[in-house]
């Protein structure tokens, strides 16, 4: 662990639970699929189209936008995923391996998934970053959400935000409620944004 966690670090970042900027610097990206021989610690993608089985939150027609009109690579391969039609009720996360809060609130997201399943999904969505860094977090912080990829910041342009970590609430009708960029959620607070915007309660 203590290997895998020496490629994470960045020189004279500090962790701290404010939001990483667009100006952080980030390691040279590089193509999903030039990954090590390890197999993905996080679950395919296929499921995202489908709704949560029990979920509870009713799809509200009026107000929100929809998600972004883009089309990212799943960490895992397969067929691409296309925002518009990923079924909420939804938490994605933006994240990057260089940025110390993401790392920091990722575990409390592993466990939003664990406590919500089947009322919401939590996704993830690796920015600018490496294959390697982010597969090694996956692997030593527990992280098995749904992953998928996104090198260019297409995201984040498109939501008119250049910060990570990025939280997005998404209801059942794929309308964003809310966008969280104060930086490392903790449990409770992922619990009470939930209840807050999605009308569901998942346990802290």
């Amino acid at each position: 662990m203590t290997r895998r966690l020496a490629l994470l670090s960045v020189p004279l970042l500090l962790l701290v639970t404010t939001a990483c900027t667009a100006g952080t610097e980030a390691p040279t990206p590089t193509r999903p699929e030039a990954a090590a021989g390890r197999p993905s610690p996080f679950q395919d993608c296929t499921a995202l189209t489908a709704a949560p089985a029990a979920a509870g939150a009713a799809e509200d027609a009026a107000g929100g936008e929809l998600l972004p009109e883009l089309t990212l690579t799943c960490f895992t391969g397969g067929a691409q995923v296309a925002l518009r039609d990923v079924r909420g009720p939804a938490v994605v996360n933006i994240w990057a391996s260089w940025c110390p809060p993401c790392r920091k609130e990722l575990p409390a997201l592993q466990r939003l998934s664990e406590r919500a399943e089947g009322q919401l999904r939590v996704i993830g969505v690796n920015s600018r970053d490496s294959r390697e860094a982010a597969q090694a977090i996956g692997e030593d912080f527990g992280v098995r959400f749904p992953m998928l990829v996104d090198q260019g910041e297409a995201v984040q342009r498109a939501l008119r935000r250049k910060f990570v970590p990025m939280t997005v609430f998404v209801d059942a009708g794929g309308r964003i409620r809310h966008v969280d960029t104060s930086g490392a959620l903790d449990d409770a607070q992922l619990a009470e944004l939930v209840q807050q915007h999605l009308g569901l309660t998942v346990a802290a």
